[in-house]
């Protein structure tokens, strides 16, 4: 099976890089890189750390030895080299050489005639460094930093990622924004604040303890339960497969009653990005 997946604008976010790391880890383990493609559908927002022909020395003729998650970005492993994709680079992959996408960003073909595909999302990162010497701010964040599918996300790390002084800012600011849950974007954002009862808009400078626990144990239920089930429903995974996780807010909730109060859910721009939300049951 090979889904391509274009006009949707999507970024990776931490249910689905775990899906698809684990996905790449089990499924194409061994598989051997016969050739790399970079760019035969230019793309002006497509970033690249190295000249396409240093992409082909570094990989043809390795073999993929693994992949992890680091928060929102899938990193495959060869022998001697590491290929990290983020933000909206979306690895595809394809089985079936007839049906391989025609426009694509970067593509790796294995020598069984198989091969993954990416085609870039408004804007995303396809990087390759030797293994274990990937110098990226962002990667280095995303390795380092605690999250809710790693040890170390206790209450109090959550607690001391509020900037010192009060600083003020809302629930989505706080949740999505300076990196501080590596993965954790305006996507998953929405159910992890309808499940908490919190607005995206909430001023978290003035709320009580209480306020941020639910947070907390909403970030928690929320993203492990996303990773458990491959990811949402609005995005596909590796093979083109929608996850089985059923978003609450999302543009298919617009509109429709509220599954907790039966509200009518509204959306509005907030923070350069749509904001899905309950005006009943998420307290502002």
């Amino acid at each position: 099976m090979c889904i391509q997946i274009t006009g949707r604008k999507i970024m990776l976010e931490l249910p689905e890089s775990y899906t698809i790391a684990n996905q790449i880890q089990k499924h194409l383990s061994g598989k051997i890189i016969s050739h790399i493609k970079i760019l035969q559908t230019p793309h002006k927002f497509a970033f690249f750390n190295n000249e396409a022909d240093r992409y082909g020395e570094a990989l043809e003729g390795q073999s993929i030895t693994g992949a992890v998650f680091r928060g929102g970005m899938v990193e495959i492993n060869t022998e001697d080299s590491m290929i990290v994709f983020y933000d909206g680079a979306y690895p595809r992959y394809c089985e079936d050489r007839t049906k391989f996408p025609k426009k694509h960003q970067f593509a790796i073909y294995f020598d069984d005639e198989t091969g993954i595909f990416v085609s870039i999302q408004m804007y995303g990162g396809i990087t390759i460094f030797p293994k274990g010497e990937c110098t990226n701010d962002y990667y280095i964040s995303s390795s380092t930093k605690p999250n809710p599918l790693t040890d170390g996300f206790t209450f109090d790390y959550f607690m001391s990622l509020y900037p010192a002084g009060g600083k003020k800012l809302s629930a989505k600011a706080f949740l999505a924004t300076q990196q501080r849950i590596p993965g954790l974007g305006n996507g998953v954002l929405q159910d992890i604040l309808w499940e908490a009862g919190i607005d995206p808009r909430y001023p978290m400078q003035d709320a009580p303890e209480e306020a941020f626990r639910s947070l907390y144990d909403a970030v928690n239920q929320v993203i492990k339960a996303m990773a458990e089930q491959g990811g949402r429903d609005t995005e596909r995974d590796l093979f083109g497969q929608k996850g089985r996780y059923i978003t609450q807010l999302s543009k298919n909730s617009l509109n429709q009653p509220c599954t907790r109060c039966g509200y009518e859910l509204h959306k509005t721009n907030y923070m350069g990005g749509t904001i899905y939300f309950c005006e009943h049951c998420q307290k502002r």
